[in-house]
């Protein structure tokens, strides 16, 4: 019986031009890695943007491996080149992500409680309008209805 590679083995693979070895990384931690970003954001439409950049960096590094056996060595000036250019993650644009997502949940708590629980069911749990109506107790028409009435509010409320 064969082990399976490990997530180094895979990249490498991958980063060599394997195409199957991206595809069996994404299998393996697809599921653990989304839970993971719905359950520490509680945002899901923030969670699917993350999980989707997270998949899109791993691509752009392994295209950076596999570039840089055909890229010329790096200027003698590079460090002090790479030093004047701006950090994307400044405290300041962290702190911007953070009152955006504290503007969403303040723009959250103030729906009325039964569309604020029909909308969190739709994004985070990703129910039909069905389940929906079947765990609130309520009809599919209600809870297409609450839904609109819910997002536009939100809509209203986020406008910047």
């Amino acid at each position: 019986m064969q082990a399976e590679p490990t997530d180094e083995a895979l990249m490498l693979a991958f980063a060599a031009g394997d195409a199957g070895a991206f595809e069996e990384l994404y299998s393996r931690h697809r599921l653990r890695l989304f839970r993971h970003l719905q359950r520490q954001l509680r945002d899901g439409p923030l969670a699917e943007e993350l999980f989707q950049d997270v998949w899109q960096r791993v691509i752009r590094l392994a295209d950076h491996w596999r570039a840089k056996s055909h890229r010329p060595d790096a200027p003698e000036d590079a460090k002090e080149l790479a030093e004047q250019l701006p950090d994307p993650d400044t405290p300041e644009r962290a702190l911007s992500a953070f009152e955006e997502r504290r503007r969403l949940q303040l723009a959250l708590e103030e729906l009325p409680p039964e569309q604020r629980e029909v909308l969190l069911l739709r994004l985070e749990q990703e129910l039909t309008l069905e389940e929906i109506g079947e765990i609130t107790g309520a009809g599919r028409e209600t809870v297409k209805s609450r839904l609109r009435y819910a997002m536009d509010k939100l809509r209203a409320r986020l406008r910047p």
